[in-house]
C-alpha cells in the first residue's frame, strides 16, 4: 500500500451530516487530484466512513485516525474492511486506536483491550498488513511492530518519531501526525495553536507523553506554553512547514500526515490544502 509522502488528517471528512455529503466528496476529489497520497479521517470513523471518500476518488489511500476500539465490533470491523478491500484494492487502511478514558465508555487496561481487539480482528481473517496503531507509548509501539504494518502516532514531536522509528525497526510503517498552520504572525500563530491544543492538554495519554520527552507542568498548564506550542504546531510559511515534515523524516517517517489547524473551525480548510500542496510540489510527484 503506497501512502506517498505527504497525507491530510481531517475531522470534518467524517462528517455524517447530509447536507455535508457534496463537500466532502468534491473536497476528497481535489485531495486526489492535488496529489496528496492519503487521506484520515478523524473523530473515530468506522470503516462505513471511508466509503464516500473512496467512491469520490480514484488513486488516494484513505485511512480511519483511528477507529476507537470501544466504539465497534472487532468481528464486523473485520468483515467491512474486507468487503471495502476487495472494492478498493490497496486503497484502505484501517488505523486503530485505544482513544481515552474521558471518551470511551468502560475505558480499561487500554493496552490488553488493543491486543484483545487485534486478537478477534486476527481470528476474523483481518490481515496484520492493513493496519496501524495509534501509538505513543513504547509497548503500544511494539505492539504496532509486531502485530501491525506500523504506527500513527499524534500530537508528538520529531524527537517521539525518532524513539518510535528505534522501536519499530526499519520497516514498519511511520505515519506522525503534524499540526500546521499556516501563518507568520506569531501571536496569532500560537492563539490558533492554542485553541486546538487546549482539548489535548485534558487528555492524560497525551500530557503523559509529553512529560516523558521533557515538558513540564509549567509547559502543559494555561493553554501550553509557547516551547510546547512552537514543538507541537509547524506554524509560519512554506519554508517551516518544510523544515518541520524533513525533521520528521530525518528522525524516521515514512509518511507526514498534516493537520491543517485555522482560526475558523468547523469548515474545511481547503484553501490551505491547496497551498500545501503547492509548496510542497506535491502534483509533480504523484
Amino acid at each position: 500500500m503506497d501512502l506517498g509522502r505527504i497525507g491530510i488528517w481531517d475531522s470534518g471528512l467524517r462528517n455524517e451530516d447530509p447536507g455535508a455529503a457534496g463537500e466532502i466528496r468534491e473536497a476528497a476529489a481535489e485531495l486526489d487530484e492535488l496529489g496528496y497520497g492519503a487521506i484520515w479521517l478523524g473523530a473515530s470513523p468506522g470503516v462505513r466512513h471511508a466509503r464516500p471518500v473512496l467512491a469520490a476518488t480514484s488513486r488516494v489511500v484513505v485511512a480511519t485516525g483511528i477507529l476507537s476500539i470501544w466504539d465497534y465490533d472487532a468481528a464486523e470491523v473485520a468483515e467491512e474492511q474486507a468487503a471495502v478491500a476487495a472494492e478498493y484494492p490497496g486503497r484502505f487502511l484501517l488505523g486503530l486506536g485505544a482513544s481515552h478514558g474521558v471518551l470511551a465508555k468502560d475505558y480499561s487496561k487500554p493496552y490488553s483491550a488493543m491486543v484483545g481487539f487485534i486478537d478477534r480482528l486476527d481470528a476474523a481473517g483481518s490481515p496484520k498488513s492493513g493496519r496501524v496503531l495509534a501509538a505513543l507509548g513504547p509497548r503500544m509501539l511494539a505492539l504496532s511492530r509486531d502485530r501491525a504494518a506500523g504506527a500513527h502516532p499524534y500530537l508528538i514531536t520529531p524527537e517521539h518519531t525518532a524513539t518510535a522509528r528505534e522501536i519499530l525497526g526499519p520497516d514498519p510503517l511511520l505515519a506522525p501526525e503534524m499540526k500546521v498552520v499556516l501563518d507568520t504572525d506569531p501571536e496569532r500563530a500560537r492563539t490558533t495553536a492554542r485553541g486546538r491544543l487546549a482539548t489535548y492538554l485534558q487528555l492524560p495519554n497525551y500530557t503523559s507523553n509529553l512529560r516523558r520527552f521533557g515538558f513540564t507542568d509549567d509547559d502543559i498548564r494555561d493553554g501550553g506554553s509557547d516551547r510546547l506550542v512552537d514543538a507541537l504546531f509547524a506554524w509560519g510559511g512554506m519554508d517551516a512547514i518544510r523544515r518541520r515534515i524533513e525533521e520528521h523524516r530525518e528522525a524516521g517517517a515514512d509518511h507526514v500526515v498534516l493537520q491543517v489547524t485555522t482560526a475558523e473551525h468547523g469548515s474545511l480548510p481547503r484553501k490551505q490544502w491547496r497551498e500545501l500542496a503547492d509548496g510542497l510540489e506535491l502534483r509533480q510527484r504523484a
